[in-house]
């Protein structure tokens, strides 16, 4: 190549460096290469200089194609999976409408709510539910039946008769028998075995003997029931749900002092629920006892609140009292007859409202209704009372005692012809002080 023609090459490739450059690199020098005569010099200079860089590239790129080639494969088998799922539950549901419309009736009863305005009934979609929920549902019921069980065997003891116990043998057989049933069935299901068909069969297969269980048992705690005095029971809440709960047939008066006491009994965590709420058109938490989550147990009065003293979740029974009186707000709270803890300033002046509705083991958002099972009451309650004074501390006692001189409520006393129960609750003889724990 002649001299001067190389020297213009030079000069060339030094203008296309110096102005593709973006940044002042300081002192620089010239390289001289050969191209063609017919190539573009800034072009080949660039390509020398980025081939590492362009190979690098076209590497992260092929991995990162290779990764969502797994990551595709990995959605299809998970898409497979869900979709035989989904078939299952679909074909599930099929024959359990088939099958509830055949029985007579078809409707599964009860008042379960989610929210105010909401139209779901909550215990007619049990029996819609997958096999295995239902099956677990199955065995909840058994352990119900089995606490029932026990109750009457506790009765029977007080009591003596031959044909009780003869009847609880044989209902505590039946109750085994069903129990290992429910648990072929959910080791059916874990290996995989049998179709929905069986299930469903198997599910009604079930839920007749319950049935039959649960009549049989219902006669013993009527014959239970007919040999115990009106205010020797006890409400029993064995389950966490938005439809089980108790309605006091009377209403409150309007009151410018209470005092309301009762006894319970609970293991339930976090937080025991709402053993009563009282609402009234207008306002749902007119005098409210709850104890939700983390929370101290606390009572509110006209959406006004106050924290109370008590720890029940003990799994044993305990006597708990509060007063109130309009002026100023004052309160006092009560455990086992012991003062705990007092205030003031809780809703002053505000007296409690007539013509309300008395719930016992729920919350309501609404008058009557609203009902959140996340609130609802867990364990068992007895002789709920409320009078429209302020108890003397030796009054409270004398009910924590269950001494002769105790008093019953004169707007509330605990009698049995006075409650109501819904959606699974149960009532069972109760003497305090001679069952507790």
């Amino acid at each position: 190549m002649p001299a001067g023609r190389a020297a213009r090459t030079c000069a060339l490739l030094a203008l296309c460096l110096l102005g593709g450059a973006a940044q002042d690199f300081g002192p620089t020098r010239f390289i001289c290469t050969s191209v063609p005569v017919d190539a573009d010099m800034c072009a080949a200079s660039v390509a020398a200089g980025g081939a590492e860089e362009l190979r690098s590239n076209v590497l992260q790129l092929r991995e990162t194609v290779l990764q969502q080639k797994e990551t595709i494969l990995s959605q299809k088998e998970t898409i497979r999976e869900l979709t035989t799922k989904l078939g299952r539950c679909e074909s599930q549901s099929t024959l359990d409408a088939g099958t509830g419309e055949a029985r007579a009736g078809g409707g599964g009863g009860g008042g379960g709510r989610k929210q105010p305005g909401s139209g779901k009934n909550t215990m007619g979609d049990l029996s819609r539910t997958p096999a295995a929920e239902t099956l677990s549902q199955l065995g909840q019921t058994l352990q119900s039946l089995k606490t029932r069980l026990e109750n009457l065997e506790q009765y029977s003891r007080l009591n003596s008769s031959s044909q009780t116990n003869s009847l609880k043998d044989l209902l505590q057989s039946k109750i085994d028998d069903l129990e290992r049933q429910v648990l072929s069935r959910v080791n059916t299901l874990e290996e995989g075995k049998g179709g929905p068909r069986n299930d469903t069969e198997e599910r009604v297969k079930i839920e007749s003997a319950l049935t039959s269980l649960h009549q049989r048992i219902s006669e013993l705690e009527k014959g239970q029931k007919d040999n115990r005095p009106g205010d020797k029971f006890q409400l029993t809440f064995p389950l966490r749900t938005n439809y089980m709960y108790a309605k006091v047939k009377k209403s409150l008066p309007e009151m410018y002092a209470f005092t309301v006491c009762m006894w319970l009994k609970s293991s339930a965590a976090p937080g025991v629920g709402t053993p009563f709420s009282y609402a009234v058109p207008g306002q749902a938490n007119e005098l409210v006892l709850i104890e939700w989550g983390n929370n101290p147990m606390e009572i509110l009065i006209n959406d006004k609140v106050a924290k109370l003293p008590f720890v029940i979740n003990d799994g044993k029974w305990h006597h708990i009292c509060v007063t109130w009186t309009t002026r100023d707000g004052v309160w006092e709270a009560y455990q086992d007859g012991t003062q705990g803890g007092n205030g003031e300033n809780l809703a002053p002046y505000h007296p409690i409202k007539p013509q309300g509705v008395l719930v016992l083991g729920q919350e309501q958002d609404t008058l009557g209704g609203g009902f959140d099972a996340t609130q609802a009451f867990v364990g068992e309650l007895a002789h709920f009372n409320i009078w429209d004074r302020k108890l003397t501390p030796g009054e409270v006692y004398n009910l924590a005692t269950c001494s002769t001189k105790a008093l019953s409520g004169n707007v509330i006393a605990w009698a049995e012809s006075h409650i109501e129960i819904y959606g699974g609750a149960t009532k069972w003889t109760f003497e305090a002080c001679r069952q507790i724990n």
